[in-house]
């Protein structure tokens, strides 16, 4: 019995909603990444981005649990010395929602040029308005 390997031809794409409304940010996370690479595809193939596309609605209502609003740091580096800059949760959902989503998936996906083709098919919006309503996405429910 010969092994199938998707070709990228051959993938067809769908588009998937998810309202972040009261989800929990890594158990939400986890479930879009998943997606993302396809893994939920019978056909999936490690080296072949088989991934359908997701809409992340609502990204300013996502829940964190405990203290991590406060606690938890987010940190980048601008590349000069000393550098280093750092955000809470708080303060990063008040300026830029999408990016916790953002972040959190992209944390999950592979760290290579696929992991980069499949990140780019994540669209997050902080509120219930969104331009993919062409696509007709399918709601995702966890």
């Amino acid at each position: 019995m010969k092994t199938y390997h998707a070709k990228k031809e051959e993938i067809e794409r769908k588009w998937h909603l998810v309202d972040a409304r009261e989800k929990t940010l890594g158990r939400m996370a986890s479930k879009i990444a998943y997606i993302l690479r396809g893994k939920h595809k019978p056909f999936f193939t490690p080296s072949v981005d088989t991934g359908d596309f997701v809409v992340v609605i609502n990204a300013d209502q996502v829940h964190l649990s405990g203290k991590k609003w406060k606690q938890k740091i987010y940190y980048h580096h601008t590349g000069y010395p000393g550098g280093i800059k750092s955000i809470s949760a708080e303060k990063l959902r008040d300026k830029r929602p999408e990016d916790l989503v953002r972040k959190a998936v992209k944390g999950m996906l592979p760290k290579n040029p696929l992991g980069r083709k499949m990140y780019k098919k994540l669209k997050v919006y902080a509120g219930e308005v969104h331009p993919h309503q062409a696509q007709k996405p399918e709601p995702l429910n966890f």
